[in-house]
């Protein structure tokens, strides 16, 4: 078996996190750091498995400065991810798992074990004459081995252990073979549990015993004591099936009197588990594209072999190495509160915090009261938590800078990616629209009988509708409207069909752009003239004035494809007269945004995990269950109905009322604001027009 190995990556950027760590040896760039945290063994005194090895190879490889430093569990490794105070740790699959499901970290690779896989099958093995073994070779798609193993006696590796235990109770609780006996939330309940399904003779062996491990499972169930034995699908071949017989086990059996029946599930390989929300993900890639290519280069054999024991790595995702390990490990009761105890993680604020002042811009005139987020967020974290409604999207910004306010809930996009490139604010998490997505679309439309339309509709490559729209009369929703102006100008800007702005750094010449590229008749209407607004900019095209229009989604549908035709403005056209053209043009919802430098990481990850509770809880009217009827708020987390509070309170409810939201999202400042950022940067002028019109002032120096 091979030994779990503790080593984690750290990166902590001095200056700029780099994008392209491998690339451009022209460019010149402050060398980021690197910390490996590896848990010292005594056979890491000796020179050749000294992990400096390993440091030494990734400073060459990365282009960073790399060091070491120890670390003493895997607990350890959790919270370092967790806070940003490390960002890659290789941990084993339980702590992965917990890493995943709780703190919504990620896995970027995985190691191979001696045959290559990312992963150990787990199979059930029973004797041959058993009338198991008998249901499963018999052919009869209606015999069910598994539903044979009721009431036989079960070998287990040990206490919890993932293959010997979590896996097939998982799977048998999963499938309804098995029902859970105690305390849903108490993992001892899985012993009972065992129990109760197989009969009180099943082992569950501590370390030191016979019948503990994996050849201990193999040895209880050949020498029958059991009837099942839980173990690695070539455990049976490594210990009864070798060449020479005295190599064997001396209590095996012949190697056809033990009958596999079908893998129940995989456990995974260990994991290279990172941080999302922390880890810039060109480095990430670069992190991982080295580790895969350990095992072609021959300089990085001996750190394999030595140091991180394993033949080398696989690029993988966290659903692809996780996700089958989780859906069974998740069954098992109690899990997730005893891995959280096991590794004693900290899910609470610093004691230092006092109370968490968060600002949330309402200029609708709402008369939501605040303070319903207020208490929320107070029951969970345990602090003070004031909430401040703020008119201006400036006045956050500078009091985020200043660290008179922890965080804010920015609704304009403008705002946000001004507070991102020009005041170093950082995104933790995104609102979810009522579709569920962090952004909503430019939709361009042309009419269908347009040489637009027809480039883009003949299937043929070499017509282009893009390049046809220079010369035509476009029809925009408003002067610096997002979704009808800046963002489609700074797309054909970004594809290079609009050329030669003459590196411009004046917002006027904005118009000028669009009146050369497009026609002089373009529509850019202001406030109380022809055309103006989404529906505007559609009746321009639908009135045969403009060629195109530049709207947001979903007005054509809302207006103009009624089911009812009569129903429909009067000026539309047929919806078959509309065409779309496939402009990948995403706008941000609202963004919850904080400064690096006023909130600490412990603080800030307890507040992003208090908001991503909202999630989980759904209001219900007179729903049935258990032949009673339930109205309340609903904690799928804990399936608890919560019938006293007030519908307001539930979170659900805050998340649709405050926020026009169906839920939060964990993101980070590139994930959520970067695709915006590459249009709306080509824009000339635009971070002088922003901070302008959202009134911000910079700090005297």
């Amino acid at each position: 078996m091979k030994k779990l190995i503790t080593l984690f990556i750290s990166v902590i950027l001095l200056t700029t996190i780099f994008s392209g760590c491998l690339g451009n040896e022209n460019e010149e760039r402050t060398l980021g750091k690197l910390i490996i945290a590896y848990e010292i063994k005594e056979s890491s005194q000796e020179i050749d498995s000294n992990p400096e090895m390993l440091a030494n190879y990734l400073t060459e490889k990365l282009n960073y400065d790399v060091s070491i430093f120890s670390v003493d569990s895997e607990g350890a490794m959790i919270e370092a991810l967790r806070f940003g105070n490390a960002d890659i740790a290789i941990m084993d699959a339980g702590s992965a798992w917990i890493g995943w499901q709780q703190y919504d970290l990620g896995v970027m690779a995985a190691d191979l074990n001696v045959d290559y896989r990312t992963y150990y099958n787990s199979n059930a093995w029973v004797r041959s004459d058993s009338d198991v073994a008998k249901a499963f070779l018999d052919d009869d798609p209606y015999s069910d081995p598994f539903a044979l193993l009721s009431g036989k006696t079960s070998c287990h590796t040990g206490w919890l252990n993932s293959v010997g235990m979590l896996l097939p109770m998982g799977f048998l609780i999963g499938h309804g073979y098995a029902n859970v006996i105690g305390d849903p939330n108490d993992v001892e309940t899985i012993r009972n549990t065992i129990y109760g399904f197989f009969d009180a003779n099943s082992t569950i062996p501590e370390i030191g015993t016979p019948y503990y491990g994996h050849s201990g499972a193999l040895r209880c169930l050949s020498e029958e004591i059991g009837d099942v034995a839980f173990i690695e699908e070539n455990t049976v071949e490594i210990l009864c099936n070798n060449d020479q017989e005295e190599e064997n086990e001396f209590w095996c059996l012949e190697k056809e009197e033990y009958i596999g029946l079908p893998a129940f599930g995989q456990s995974p390989s260990n994991s290279v588990v990172y941080n999302p929300s922390l880890l810039d993900y060109n480095l990430t890639n670069d992190i991982t594209e080295v580790l895969v290519n350990m095992k072609n280069d021959p300089n990085a054999f001996n750190i394999l072999s030595d140091i991180l024991n394993t033949p080398g790595f696989e690029a993988v995702n966290t659903t692809s190495h996780l996700g089958s390990y989780s859906k069974l490990i998740s069954n098992i009761p109690g899990i997730s509160s005893y891995y959280t105890d096991k590794y004693t993680l900290n899910s609470t604020l610093s004691s230092s915090m006092e109370k968490v002042i968060i600002a949330i811009k309402n200029d609708t005139g709402s008369d939501i009261n605040s303070q319903i987020i207020s208490d929320y967020l107070h029951s969970i974290l345990g602090v003070e938590v004031i909430t401040y409604e703020i008119n201006s999207e400036g006045e956050i910004i500078e009091s985020l800078k200043l660290g008179t306010i922890d965080l804010a809930i920015l609704d304009s996009p403008s705002a946000a990616w001004i507070a991102w490139k020009e005041f170093e604010l950082v995104a933790m998490a995104a609102m979810q629209g009522m579709d569920e997505r962090t952004h909503y679309n430019t939709a361009a439309y042309v009419k269908m009988d347009s040489n637009i339309a027809s480039a883009y509709l003949d299937d043929d490559l070499d017509t282009n509708p893009y390049s046809l729209l220079e010369g035509k009369i476009s029809c925009h929703s408003e002067k610096m409207s997002l979704a009808g102006m800046v963002l489609p100008v700074g797309y054909l800007i970004d594809e290079e069909y609009i050329k030669n702005i003459n590196n411009s750094k004046n917002i006027e010449d904005l118009n000028d752009i669009i009146l050369n590229f497009f026609d002089q008749n373009s529509s850019i209407p202001e406030k109380g003239e022809s055309y103006y607004g989404n529906l505007g900019a559609l009746k321009c095209l639908s009135d045969h004035f403009g060629d195109i229009a530049f709207v947001e989604e979903g007005y054509l549908e809302s207006y103009c494809e009624k089911e009812d035709e009569e129903d429909n403005l009067d000026w539309c056209l047929n919806s078959s007269e509309y065409v779309a053209l496939p402009f990948d043009i995403k706008i941000p919802t609202s963004t919850v945004i904080y400064n690096p430098e006023n909130l600490d990481v412990q603080s800030r990850t307890a507040i992003l995990n208090a908001f991503m509770s909202l999630n989980f809880e759904m209001y219900l009217e007179n729903y049935s269950f258990s032949g009673k009827t339930h109205t309340g708020c609903y904690d799928i987390s804990i399936h608890v109905i919560d019938e006293e509070s007030e519908k307001e309170s539930c979170g659900s409810e805050i998340l649709k009322n405050m926020f026009n939201s169906s839920g939060v999202v964990r993101v980070t400042s590139q994930e959520h604001l970067s695709h915006f950022s590459n249009l709306v940067s080509n824009i000339p002028g635009i971070s002088e027009y922003y901070i302008e019109y959202f009134k911000i002032f910079e700090e005297e120096t």
